[in-house]
């Protein structure tokens, strides 16, 4: 049991579903239910397994050459790759019926694009087509806002999709970090990431600019009145310690251990921005 957990990621899938539950909120025209919240997250979560698990299986090849992931289920033979296909194809429509069923079609539809999208066009072909792989590929993994919003309203909206590129414009920056950090491993494969087809310098420049961008675009939700004053200072703050960390690493000389400071920094900027989103919409609706 506890593989085929490893093979959902769900320390990645938690994060996302802090993302969708705000969108859920942020859109909510007034109380969510729960039975809304529940079958849309569940269903949101399993189909995000599914994507993950399928990653697994593509990638198997890949992670036995890095030591970052040579101890996972499929490189160990913990698992196979048959029932690893098996156990995502279950997630999938699992999840798939649940969002069908018990939240609405639109949910449905884009959460299954936004798991192809990652499965299918990020791991089989944009990861291995271009260095621009986190960029264009960022957008699969930037949607769970928007699946929220849609969860919570049966329709898209501008607001929504300012959630999203809040998470598009943060992803390069945040992997980029993880991979200066992880040279050596990218390295020995054949995967095209930026800092080893541009080399680190490059790379910083690359994740100080996203950074900056990320910053701005998280003044969104406040400048398109989704929140106040509460979300905008958390905003500020968090913008200026993750600016100080893509600067410090732009112009040190010890990237690997200021890149791994970077990326775990990048997790907790966007965990506690999404938080302070759902406080700040809280406080507001009792005050």
């Amino acid at each position: 049991m506890k593989a085929y957990l490893i093979l959902c990621k769900p320390r990645v899938v938690l994060l996302m579903l802090l993302t969708v539950w705000a969108g859920m909120y942020l859109a909510a025209p007034a109380s969510l239910p729960w039975a809304l919240w529940i079958t849309a997250t569940i269903g949101i979560a399993l189909m995000s397994g599914a994507a993950a698990t399928f990653n697994h299986v593509i990638d198997q090849r890949v992670d036995r050459l890095m030591d970052r992931t040579k101890k996972r289920p499929l490189v160990t033979g913990s698992i196979s790759p048959l029932k690893a296909s098996c156990f995502a194809i279950v997630l999938a429509i699992v999840g798939f019926l649940v969002l069908w069923l018990e939240v609405n079609a639109l949910t449905a539809i884009l959460t299954l694009f936004t798991a192809i999208g990652y499965a299918a066009i990020y791991s089989i072909y944009l990861k291995r087509a271009t260095s621009q792989n986190i960029v264009i590929g960022g957008l699969s993994g930037a949607m769970p806002p928007l699946l929220g919003w849609t969860a919570a309203t049966n329709h898209m909206s501008l607001d929504g999709w300012a959630l999203v590129l809040i998470i598009f414009l943060w992803t390069p920056a945040h992997f980029w970090a993880l991979c200066i950090h992880r040279y050596e491993d990218y390295k020995k494969t054949t995967i095209p990431m930026l800092p080893i087809t541009h080399g680190i310098p490059f790379t910083k420049v690359n994740i100080s600019i996203y950074s900056f961008l990320t910053v701005l675009s998280s003044l969104l939700p406040f400048a398109l009145g989704m929140s106040r004053g509460i979300y905008l200072i958390s905003a500020i703050v968090l913008g200026v310690g993750f600016m100080a960390y893509t600067l410090r690493l732009q112009f040190s000389n010890h990237d690997s251990r200021i890149a791994i400071k970077t990326f775990r920094y990048s997790i907790i900027y966007l965990m506690i921005l999404f938080v302070m989103l759902l406080v700040d919409h809280h406080i507001n609706l009792l005050g």
